[in-house]
């Protein structure tokens, strides 16, 4: 992009760089100051996310960037000077909408103007502390300045800060972490480097300091002390000192040392506890600390300075805090014997020793899902198995129904052909005595006697017809379910009286009719018709075979089953014990040469399973026969 390739044109000579224009037009100037060098690669990132958000968003300012080269902290009597220049430029020329500060050395050198460019102009900030200090005259001693640190929030109200991202150190946080891993803590090393940002941070954690006078404060110096004279004072600390590292890059010498020193800085005293308020020393020495959470905020300022200049109203955002975050090393936590499962609440963790799944991750991918493919298969086979199996048993299902379905035709046939037989039978009997009578009845040879028998002849033979064909159409529409059972509440005892009394209206036998009831009222809720016709039906068969001794009606109230027993016992011929179970299906009769259509029990049964009850022949009866039948209790 055009403005990556800007910046890497940037030209720099000997005293102040030329100002580098991202974009030509009317509009306010955007003024980019930069601590150093833009090719450095902080710089360079921020810058590149600035510009391609700005550009993103619409914005259409100019933009120009001047670099301060700062270098080591030395030279800070310089930048105060090197700042004035350059906004004195702007100041000849045409003032800027906004000058935006990147880097601590060029923050330090804008508050510490007293121009009304610097006052007035709106100014946003960006990769700086929001603790800082104020650069000293010219005639401080560096090496011994020992400045009070400034907050960026309340500190500087005469200047126009409209907006800005600040990082926020944290020493309360870091003391309550040392505190929890090492209760006995009595001292407190401060590690920081030959830098504005590690004179700065000093100076924030003398201040905060200050709030634990029980802790003695040890401060380990870049700008007094080399890399070497350091190390020697690390390997001389008691076991009662915490170390917490500030920033480390520079030592008196001015020369930039290595990332590695860090760990020659642990080697000097391995079992010194070491925590981090900047995130130096994490990953190999520090054991975790609260810390910043670092990262290119071009994108956030590009945001805010569009809103602010932009906008419809314009906006200003303010000074935000980015945010910090607990970061501990488990390694180094577990090497020194301290437990990693208490920690603070969403804490970051590094050198983590990786899962079983982290490390083969892709393998165990592929085993999973060679796995899965392999038990797809084993479910559609299992699937197929099953599905054939079913069809297999419905078929054989559809065959057993299908040999059931011929064996109940063919019983069908067989009983429709016995049927017929039997009501042929049973018809033309009575149908021919009242056929052959009627005739008699018509020729002039009888006489007034024998016409008033024929008559009573063709009577009865019509009332066995009538009866017959009721019973037939009975136990047809029983089956057919067409007939409607009414329940209503009724009086049993009366109801068996009534039957008893029809039966022996109409008997034909000497036998005494008799009555056995525990209760001389009982209101239940049944069919009444329907049980009038099973009792009627009973005592009319116990009268038939019954020529003398007694037939006898009993009811008993069975509270075990919650049912009521009705039983009619008589002194007849009784039922021989092959028919006992024979005896309720159709046209089955004790004697074929006995009066009736053998349909009766057949109804009976049907009636009373249909009210909700059994009957059975008494087998241990052996003086006549006794049917016993049951009706489910509802007792009002």
């Amino acid at each position: 992009m055009i403005y990556r390739f800007l910046l890497l044109v940037m030209l720099i000579t000997v005293g102040f760089p030329r100002p580098l224009k991202a974009e030509v037009t009317t509009d306010g100037t955007i003024l980019i100051i930069t601590s150093y060098n833009p090719e450095t690669r902080s710089i360079s990132d921020n810058l590149s996310a600035f510009m391609d958000e700005y550009k993103l968003r619409g914005g259409k300012r100019l933009i120009t960037i001047e670099s301060m080269n700062c270098k080591n902290l030395s030279e800070a009597h310089l930048w105060k000077e090197r700042m004035a220049s350059i906004l004195e430029k702007y100041e000849r020329t045409a003032a800027p909408s906004l000058i935006i500060l990147l880097g601590q050395e060029a923050w330090a050198s804008f508050i510490s103007q007293n121009s009304e460019i610097a006052k007035k102009t709106p100014a946003m900030c960006g990769m700086v502390s929001a603790n800082t200090v104020v650069l000293p005259e010219d005639s401080v001693d560096l090496v011994k300045w020992s400045p009070d640190s400034k907050d960026i929030f309340k500190d500087f109200p005469d200047y126009n800060i409209v907006s800005g991202y600040v990082y926020q150190y944290n020493v309360d946080k870091n003391i309550e972490l040392m505190r929890r891993f090492y209760p006995n803590m009595k001292k407190v090393a401060f590690i920081s480097d030959n830098t504005y940002g590690g004179l700065s941070m000093q100076a924030f954690v003398k201040k905060e300091m200050k709030k634990y006078p029980e802790l003695e404060l040890m401060l380990l110096d870049g700008r007094t002390s080399s890399f070497l004279e350091v190390s020697e004072r690390i390997r001389h600390l008691s076991n009662d000192v915490c170390v917490l590292v500030g920033t480390w890059r520079i030592d008196c010498t001015e020369n930039y040392v290595m990332g590695n020193t860090t760990y020659m800085l642990r080697d000097a005293n391995p079992t010194l506890p070491v925590f981090t308020i900047a995130s130096v020393g994490l990953g190999h020495w520090a054991l975790g600390g609260y810390t910043p959470v670092y990262h290119k905020v071009g994108k956030e300022i590009a945001g805010a300075t569009y809103n602010f200049l932009d906008g419809e109203t314009g906006s200003e955002t303010g000074v935000v805090p980015v945010p910090g975050n607990y970061v501990f090393d488990v390694k180094r936590m577990h090497q020194f014997g301290l437990d990693s499962i208490n920690l603070p609440k969403g804490a970051e963790l590094i050198n983590k020793t990786p899962g079983f799944y982290e490390q083969y991750k892709y393998w165990v991918i592929g085993v999973v899902a060679a796995f899965m493919f392999l038990i797809a298969c084993f479910l559609i086979a299992v699937y197929y198995i099953v599905r054939i199996n079913h069809l297999k048993d419905n078929l054989e299902k559809s065959g057993e129904e299908l040999l059931v379905a011929k064996e109940k035709a063919e019983e069908a046939n067989r009983l429709k052909t016995a049927f017929l037989a039997n009501m042929s039978h049973e018809i033309r009997t009575p149908l021919n005595a009242i056929v052959g009578f009627s005739n008699v009845l018509v020729g002039d040879d009888a006489t007034s006697e024998e016409k008033a028998q024929y008559c009573d002849i063709i009577q009865k033979n019509s009332d066995l017809l009538l009866h017959l064909i009721n019973d037939i159409l009975d136990i047809s529409r029983m089956e057919s379910g067409r007939i409607k059972f009414v329940e209503e509440e009724c009086d049993v005892v009366e109801l068996c009286q009534t039957a008893l009394s029809t039966a022996e209206y109409a008997r034909r036998t000497q036998a005494i009719y008799q009555f056995q009831t525990p209760v001389s009222s009982l209101i239940l809720k049944t069919d009444a018709q329907r049980l009038k016709q099973v009792l009627i039906n009973l005592l009319s068969n116990a009268g038939k075979f019954t020529p003398s001794g007694f037939i006898r009606l009993a009811i008993k109230v069975n509270k075990e089953d919650n049912c009521l027993e009705f039983s009619v016992t008589d002194t007849g011929c009784g039922i021989p014990a092959g028919k006992s179970e024979r005896i309720f299906e159709r046209f089955e009769k004790l004697n074929e040469y006995s009066q009736g259509t053998g349909l009766g029990l057949s109804i009976c049964k049907l009636i009373v399973e249909n009210l909700g009850g059994k009957i059975w022949v008494d087998k241990n009866y052996k003086e006549g026969a006794r049917f016993v039948f049951t009706h489910p209790l509802n007792e009002k």
